[in-house]
C-alpha cells in the first residue's frame, strides 16, 4: 500500500533535492552553451581545431559518469562535489553543442560571407551582426534537446556524493525503507518539470524549423 504519510514527510527533502538538480542543469547547461559555441568558432582555426576536433571526439566517446569520477579524484579536496560535478556537466555537453553550432553556423549561404568581405566588415562583426544571428537562430530547437538531456543525467552526479534528487530519494528511502515511495516520487517529480520543458522546445521548433 502506498504510504501517503511517508510521501509529505519526504517531499521537502526531495524538493531540496530538486532544486539542487535544477541548478546542476541551469549552471551546467550556461557551461555548455558558452563553451560549445566558443569551441565551435575556434575549431575552424586549421591547427587548433584539429586539435580541438579530437578532444571533443574524445569527451563525447567516454561515459560522463567515467568523467565525473575521474575528474573528481584529480581534483583538489577544497573544491565541492558540486562544483565538480556542475563543471564537466558543462564541459562534456559543450562537445555536443559545439557540434550542434557548427552545423548552424554551415548552414549559413556562402553569399553571406562572401558580403561581408565585400563590404570589408571586421571578423568580429561579421560573426556577431551576419553570422551567428542566423546560425543559432536556426539550432535553438536542437540546444534545448540537450537541456532535457542535461536534467536527466544529473543523477550520475550521485557518484561523487553530489545531493541532488536521487541521492535524496536514496538516502530517504533508506532511513524509512519506503523505497518504491521515494523513487516513485523522484520520477514524477523528473516528469513535472521535463514534460513543460519539452513542450516548450517543441514550440520553439515549430516557430523556427521553416525560417
Amino acid at each position: 500500500m502506498w504510504d501517503f504519510e511517508f510521501t509529505f514527510e519526504a517531499m521537502p527533502d526531495l524538493l531540496n533535492g530538486l532544486l539542487t538538480t535544477v541548478q546542476l542543469t541551469l549552471i551546467g547547461y550556461s557551461i555548455a552553451l558558452t563553451l560549445g559555441l566558443l569551441v565551435a568558432i575556434v575549431r575552424r582555426v586549421p591547427i587548433i581545431g584539429g586539435v580541438l576536433h579530437f578532444v571533443m571526439e574524445f569527451i563525447r566517446t567516454t561515459p560522463l559518469i567515467i568523467q565525473v569520477v575521474f575528474v573528481f579524484l584529480l581534483t583538489p579536496a577544497n573544491i565541492s562535489a558540486f562544483t565538480v560535478g556542475v563543471v564537466v556537466l558543462g564541459v562534456h555537453y559543450a562537445a555536443y553543442t559545439a557540434e550542434v553550432y557548427r552545423s548552424g553556423i554551415e548552414g549559413v549561404a556562402k553569399g553571406q560571407w562572401e558580403a561581408a568581405r565585400a563590404l570589408s566588415l571586421p571578423t568580429s562583426r561579421t560573426w556577431g551582426a551576419i553570422v551567428l544571428p542566423q546560425a543559432i537562430r536556426k539550432v535553438i530547437p536542437a540546444l534545448g534537446n540537450y537541456l532535457i538531456s542535461m536534467f536527466k543525467d544529473t543523477p550520475l552526479l550521485f557518484a561523487i556524493g553530489v545531493t541532488e534528487l536521487l541521492t535524496q530519494a536514496q538516502r530517504v528511502g533508506s532511513e524509512s525503507f519506503r523505497v518504491v515511495e521515494a523513487y516513485t516520487l523522484v520520477g514524477l517529480l523528473f516528469l513535472v518539470v521535463s514534460i513543460p520543458s519539452a513542450i516548450i522546445i517543441r514550440r520553439l521548433e515549430k516557430r523556427y524549423v521553416a525560417v
